[in-house]
């Protein structure tokens, strides 16, 4: 049968090929957040500007 190794093996690439289906959309969707942590973070720091 197979060993532990073999197993490994098909388990990394079954992982990888059904990764590279989504990575677009988990590209994309990490740069979404990205904007918006950033858009909040300038938010907050020119609400803090403000009220000082």
């Amino acid at each position: 049968m197979f060993g532990l190794s073999e197993l490994a093996v098909i388990l990394i690439v079954v992982t990888a090929v059904l990764a590279v289906r989504k990575l677009p959309e988990l590209v994309r969707s990490a740069g979404r957040s990205a904007r918006i942590l950033k858009a909040e973070a300038r938010a907050s720091k020119d609400g803090a500007g403000d009220k000082e």
